[in-house]
């Protein structure tokens, strides 16, 4: 049987698709790109996320997206004939593979628009999916939905680390979940790290294709055919394990200088987030460097919230038991709301910068 898609519970085939009207910008950048990939097209434009600063058009060649593709079917043993969920935004990279994924296999493409939590009356069982862990998390606190999860082959997340409370769920997850590595420049991910089941790891592991290194900054260096062959310097600081798994330690841009110790952002926000997950805050955050007149930079806490948490006292507290006392947060500052980027992440410089305004 040829694959068809669902669009909002409706089932085609792909030669229904010129007679399809498109109900939302999602469907019809979904649809476009369909059409455009059919044709032939021989390259695509497409958006950085903007998650580190303006997002950028760049030209990605089809040849750089049928293999990056190919590696995760092969990595993950996806089959002609299995439901693709396409559930992330089709204008950037992430949604746009997950439809290159399912047409270069002959897998069935279910089109949801991107929702907290997909699985809904989705109506129809999908085998393989990748998400944002918001998604995950969502779909995995609730009965129904989570169902859904344990009937899948295959779950890949990315877009923003994935929280305790979230690994913790997984656990009972029966597919296997990954956590993805990469970004536009390089084609989606380049990597992948089990998350749960017994093969789950503290690495990544690159596909056998990419050649990794690191610069004098430590942060990850990346060539291969998904990168047309150009080595991608990225700004995420690595522990190169060998020549196929690294750790990633959190992104250089969120390195703090305070007294002259550098101290890892990323480090101290998984420490919080132990304490968070105890005093059951769900509030979002994110540490961040406060200019001091002493110490150049002062670790600060800074939280989504109207007011101030009432465990904020037992926080700070607790963290001088977890963290070097360089690394312990000097206070906390909070935001009503943050500021996003055009695909939901966190833009931590721009909600800094209001931080200091408010202080």
């Amino acid at each position: 049987m040829d694959p068809h898609l669902y669009i909002n519970g409706q089932r085609l085939t792909y030669s229904e698709l010129n007679h399809f009207l498109p109900s939302s910008p999602f469907e019809k950048s979904a649809v476009s790109f369909i059409k455009e990939w059919r044709s032939g097209a021989p390259d695509f434009k497409m958006y950085t996320s903007g998650s580190t600063g303006v997002p950028k058009l760049i030209k990605i060649k089809r040849s750089q997206m049928e293999a990056s593709a190919k590696f995760t079917i092969r990595a993950l043993s996806l089959q002609p004939g299995q439901n693709a969920l396409v559930c992330l935004d089709t204008k950037y990279i992430a949604g746009k593979m997950m439809l290159v994924r399912a047409l270069l296999n002959q897998m069935n493409i279910i089109l949801r628009e991107p929702s907290a939590n997909p699985m809904l009356n989705l109506g129809v069982q999908p085998d393989f999916a990748a998400l944002v862990p918001l998604q995950l998390e969502e779909a995995a606190a609730n009965s129904a939905t989570c169902d859904i999860l344990n009937k899948m082959a295959a779950i890949i997340v990315g877009g923003a680390p994935v929280n305790i409370s979230l690994e913790e769920r997984l656990r009972h997850i029966k597919p296997p979940v990954y956590a993805t590595y990469g970004m536009t420049e390089t084609v989606s991910h380049i990597a992948l790290k089990r998350l749960n089941g017994e093969k789950r790891s503290n690495y990544y592991e690159a596909f056998d294709e990419v050649i990794l290194d690191t610069d004098e900054r430590g942060c990850l260096a990346v060539t291969s055919v998904l990168t047309d062959y150009q080595t991608i310097i990225t700004n995420d600081r690595v522990f190169l394990h060998d020549a196929h798994h690294f750790e990633w330690l959190g992104r250089i841009d969120n390195v703090i200088n305070s007294g002259g110790i550098k101290v890892q952002s990323e480090r101290v926000e998984r420490a919080i987030e132990q304490l968070f997950n105890k005093f059951k805050i769900t509030n979002r955050f994110f540490v961040t460097g406060m200019p001091d007149n002493k110490l150049g930079q002062r670790v600060t806490i800074v939280i989504e919230s109207v007011k101030p948490i009432g465990q904020a006292r037992d926080l700070m507290s607790e963290l001088q038991n977890m963290l070097d006392k360089f690394e312990c947060p000097k206070g906390i500052l909070y935001l009503p709301k943050f500021v996003e980027t055009a695909t939901g992440k966190v833009n931590r410089h721009l909600t800094t910068g209001q931080a200091m305004r408010v202080r």
